[in-house]
């Protein structure tokens, strides 16, 4: 096949690009420019100018046609998007969205410009049969922040590095002489250069409002400069009140952060929003029963999901889950299958 690879300029991308190549497929490089750029040398995103050339060059020693492309317009919704989600008092979560809507949204536009057939990432996750499964890797599984693509593009997508431990993948690219064989994974937003994402929510609409901490029963425990600044299950940067807080919830229309123990923070159900479905939608009011995942971290949790169908559900966990979190997702499985997934809204 002639396939698109989204190259990110580390080494995951470059090894999936080679193994596809090694398959016999026609491979073509895509780097996504985002137009974010550190104001130093220390303030770097993960799509940077030294990542482009990175790809740039695997793509030469792959003898690979490559292209940069720009998505700045697109990297700037998403990044409204996200500064507006701290202002409302909730914590967004952009990668899910950069999947759903850039990766294997306007790369397979751009796949179909290009005569290519697929598009293909670094990601470790598996798609077969027409469906999303977790990745052989426990640790590096990234299903979670996939959940939202479209089920009609299961079927153009590849995954090359799904059955493989990351041992296994740089292993690969050192045997190959690939220049990212060694290099370091970036954890960061990519457009989060400075290290600090309230910088972000503040250049794109000023922070969020200023308020009190404030205990269950409603005493002012101090005041913090803006809500942009906090999120659930959030222990740093809060007042020492002897015993460790966390904060609990977040009121965007008053400015107060509640503080509690941890024990606190323990819930056994979800309201959530924006479900969407990777098989078969069930009925109206049709119990799903499933494991549910509401961090990328965290374990899947035994839960039962009763969705309304108009897009809102209920989420009933067997065992506590601590720190449900509005604006992250919460995705559905059953064993390895990905089921679908949602936005959780308290």
């Amino acid at each position: 096949m002639r396939i698109l690879v989204a190259m990110s300029g580390g080494v995951d991308s470059s090894v999936a690009a080679l193994l596809l190549q090694q398959q016999g497929h026609t491979v073509i490089g895509v780097f996504m420019r985002n137009g974010v750029a550190g104001k130093s040398a220390q303030e770097k995103s993960c799509c940077s100018a030294s990542d482009a050339n990175d790809a740039a060059l695997v793509c030469d020693r792959l003898g690979m046609p490559f292209y940069s492309v720009d998505y700045q317009a697109e990297f700037a919704r998403l990044m409204d998007h996200f500064a507006a989600e701290y202002r409302r008092g909730r914590t967004p979560n952009p990668c899910v969205l950069c999947n759903q809507q850039l990766k294997f949204g306007h790369l397979l536009t751009l796949a179909d410009d290009l005569g290519a057939e697929a598009v293909a990432t670094g990601h470790y996750a598996r798609c077969e049969g027409g469906e999303l499964l977790r990745a052989v890797d426990a640790d590096k599984d990234q299903t979670y922040y996939l959940f939202g693509m479209e089920r009609a593009a299961l079927s153009r997508v590849l995954f090359p590095l799904g059955g493989l431990l990351k041992t296994e993948v740089r292993a690969i690219a050192a045997a190959a002489s690939l220049r990212t064989a060694d290099k370091p994974e970036s954890m960061e937003i990519c457009f989060v250069t400075s290290g600090d994402y309230r910088d972000v929510v503040r250049a794109r609409g000023g922070s969020g409002l200023a308020g009190r901490f404030v205990g269950q029963a409603g005493r002012e425990l101090g005041r913090h400069d803006g809500i942009d600044g906090f999120t659930v299950g959030q222990r740093r940067g809060l007042p020492a009140l002897g015993v460790p807080h966390y904060v609990v919830s977040i009121d965007a229309k008053t400015g107060d952060v509640l503080l509690a123990p941890r024990e606190q923070l323990e819930r056994t159900n979800a309201l959530v929003e924006g479900v969407h479905w990777l098989c078969a939608a069930p009925a109206p009011f049709e119990p799903v029963m499933a494991e549910v995942k509401v961090r990328a971290r965290s374990k899947a949790v035994a839960a039962r999901i009763v969705a309304d169908g108009t897009g809102a559900a209920e989420v009933t966990f067997d065992s506590c889950v601590t720190a449900v979190t509005p604006g992250q997702a919460a995705v559905f499985y059953r064993g390895d299958l990905v089921l679908g997934g949602a936005w959780i809204a308290g």
